[in-house]
């Protein structure tokens, strides 16, 4: 068993939810047996211990069913698409990558970007740290789009401004890369919450434009260089993440899967139960 589900079954809201199933599936069988006992008379023994302690286990039993941990996902009907929590490799997926940037798209490492970074990996795990050909990449991506200012660092020095999306195309699939951070001349990367929810905007309507319909997977963002993680940790960015989708989507259908990549050392720290409870709780009324 999981440390992540051990964690789950310790939660209030599992014992509660179990209890609620547990009594819901006790008075179901009462008015089973209740009628079972009134077409077939004398047929149930009435206080029966056998009887009292079957119904008791078959309660355990569904209660524990329904209350038990599953992975964490919600499917919805209005549009018809779905939110899923997957925990690992964000470059392990098989589908549309978001790809979390500055604004002036920097891909120097380690001069200008960190080596742990997304964009980093990016650059390293996608394109074997072909530098030169993701810069190529990524300007395509961003023609006909105006710089909206210049900063004096190392690095690229044109800025486009925290919400730009340039979305690339390579090896089959699309990679969204967002600016929700922006750049200062000591070449350090911050985002707001503000503007993390800009860039959110902008990326769905991109994803929209270019994915097809088809699975995109979004790492968690607002952590790590970002600076971020006091104000928007790793259970909040994920519903500020669903949110947004949430919001965007019923404006007009951005794909039909969205999934949210976490790190096992951020899974194991999650309220699981309390992230299914919120996805649950974005369906339409």
């Amino acid at each position: 068993m999981s440390a992540a589900i051990l964690k789950d079954l310790k939660k209030r809201r599992f014992w509660r939810h179990f209890a609620i199933q547990g009594f819901a599936c006790v008075g179901l069988l009462a008015v089973f047996i209740g009628l079972f006992d009134v077409i077939f008379p004398d047929v149930v023994p009435l206080g029966g211990r056998r009887l009292a302690i079957g119904v008791l286990f078959v309660a355990l039993i569904y209660g524990f069913i329904r209350a038990w941990p599953r992975p964490i996902e919600q499917a919805y009907e209005s549009p018809n698409m779905k939110i899923r929590l997957v925990e690992g490799d964000l470059f392990a997926q098989a589908g549309h990558l978001v790809i979390g940037m500055s604004d002036t798209f920097d891909t120097d490492v380690p001069r200008v970007i960190a080596a742990r970074s997304v964009q980093a990996q990016f650059v390293e795990r996608i394109f074997g740290g072909d530098v030169k050909e993701v810069d190529r990449l990524l300007d395509e991506a961003l023609l006909g789009r105006s710089p909206v200012g210049s900063i004096e660092k190392a690095g690229k020095r044109a800025k486009y401004g925290v919400g730009t999306v340039a979305a690339v195309r390579g090896h089959g699939r699309h990679y969204f890369c967002v600016a929700y951070t922006e750049m200062n001349e000591r070449c350090e990367a911050r985002a707001t919450v503000d503007g993390v929810w800009r860039s959110l905007d902008s990326l769905w309507k991109a994803i929209c434009a270019d994915g097809n319909g088809e699975p995109v997977y979004i790492p968690v963002i607002g952590g790590g260089q970002a600076r971020l993680s006091q104000l928007l940790p790793a259970q909040d960015s994920i519903r500020f993440i669903a949110l947004s989708f949430m919001l965007a989507s019923r404006k007009e259908k951005i794909c039909s899967e969205l999934n949210i990549v976490v790190q096992p050392t951020d899974y194991e720290k999650l309220d699981r139960l309390e992230i299914q409870a919120f996805l649950r709780s974005l369906r339409a009324s």
